[in-house]
């Protein structure tokens, strides 16, 4: 009989109890992904109606058309690979996926396109929408038994397929990171009068509370090397998890590129701000409470910092979301959905009002003040 794992609150009071206490990473981590109350294993996510918070892909197709254009010029590019792997991380239930399929991009013969998602419930869902086959039929045959069943042919695509974590095997194509950078565990430090403190997570008074310690001396000094001149009390995000992420992405390239959406800024940018503008919480489409209020029952996210993201790969290139999305061609497309919209209002005709929502879609991808000031970071290899 498999062992069900322990409700969240009773697995953290357990860890603090048997500690004292734990470090911030630690507990975003259990309250974003625990398999018994977490966050996303408890169905929160991304969409509309449902959901807690709005990514690009979930604003509608739009964005999915023009990333098409993008991965067509990237595989034209790299001469044409057949297998061409995209590799999505932090896929949710496919939106993206889906409106790559139905752009019916030039590469969509060689495209071999692997959907990452941690969250089994989000996972379960990408069937609903995808013809999803078995990892081997993307990658080749891993065992004996596989070999019996499919030979992976060139022009076979495009073909899908959904992992909990990145692939082993390395590929030639793109690894795509939509807002899962911002998701990923934190370390949280302070400057004291004495050198870096680092936020730990007790239990006072019967509440969850947070608790300063000295950082360790490996810490603080990197601590210092991204931020030699702290003021008293400012806090930065140390962020080895995305930095590792990242380090991994480039690692599973034999040729290509990864390209992560997400909002950006730098160490000394966010130290100069209150944390809490930059560590949020969302519940329902709302901003929510303190991050340790009622673990679970709201997404935890954390501004990127590019400086340190840098420390790992330094040839990167970055621009708005605005910028990048009106280099492949939005322009062009909102502008064939309004002539769709024109020609075809009169009659109230689906396709016409898929062609009016393309432009409504360009406004919420484009906006300044919103999604269009998200930042597109790309790194090429070969």
């Amino acid at each position: 009989m498999v062992e069900q794992p322990k409700p969240l609150i009773d697995d953290l009071l357990e860890r603090i109890s048997r500690n004292g206490s734990i470090r911030f990473d630690e507990f975003m981590e259990l309250a974003l992904y625990h398999p018994s109350g977490g966050f996303f294993s408890s169905g929160g996510g991304a969409g509309r109606a449902g959901a807690d918070f709005l990514t690009s892909p979930e604003v509608g197709p739009l964005f999915g058309m023009v990333l098409a254009e993008f991965l067509d010029a990237r595989w034209q590019e790299l001469g044409c690979p057949d297998p061409f792997v995209v590799v999505e991380a932090a896929a949710g239930r496919g939106a993206l996926a889906i409106a790559v399929r139905a752009a019916q991009p030039a590469c969509a013969p060689a495209l071999r396109y692997v959907l990452v998602e941690r969250s089994e419930a989000l996972r379960e869902r990408q069937g609903d929408y995808l013809p999803l086959v078995q990892p081997y039929e993307v990658f080749g045959p891993a065992t004996d038994e596989d070999q019996a069943l499919v030979t992976v042919d060139q022009g076979a695509g495009p073909l899908f397929c959904s992992l909990a974590d990145l692939p082993a095997e390395s590929v030639v194509g793109v690894v795509i990171a939509n807002e899962l950078l911002d998701n990923l565990p934190v370390r949280i430090l302070e400057r004291g009068h004495a050198g870096w403190l680092e936020l730990r997570v007790t239990v006072q008074d019967g509440e969850l509370s947070e608790l300063l310690v000295p950082a360790d001396p490996g810490t603080d000094r990197l601590a210092n090397e991204l931020l030699p001149h702290a003021l008293l009390g400012a806090r930065i995000p140390l962020q080895t998890q995305a930095a590792d992420w990242l380090y991994r992405a480039l690692s599973l390239l034999q040729k290509g590129s990864v390209l992560v959406v997400d909002y950006c800024a730098d160490s000394a940018g966010l130290s100069e701000r209150s944390s809490a503008e930059w560590l949020r919480t969302y519940q329902a489409h709302k901003r929510g409470q303190h991050p340790l209020h009622a673990p679970g029952s709201q997404d935890i996210t954390c501004e990127v910092a590019l400086d340190q993201l840098q420390r790992v790969a330094p040839g990167l290139q970055s621009s708005t979301q605005a910028d990048w999305l009106s280099q492949w061609g939005i322009d062009r497309l909102v502008e064939v959905g309004r002539q769709i919209w024109s020609e075809g209002a009169s009659e109230g005709s689906l396709e016409a009002v898929r062609g009016r929502s393309r432009v409504i879609e360009a406004e919420a991808l484009l906006d300044p003040a919103g999604l269009g000031d998200f930042q597109v970071l790309e790194w090429h290899i070969g």
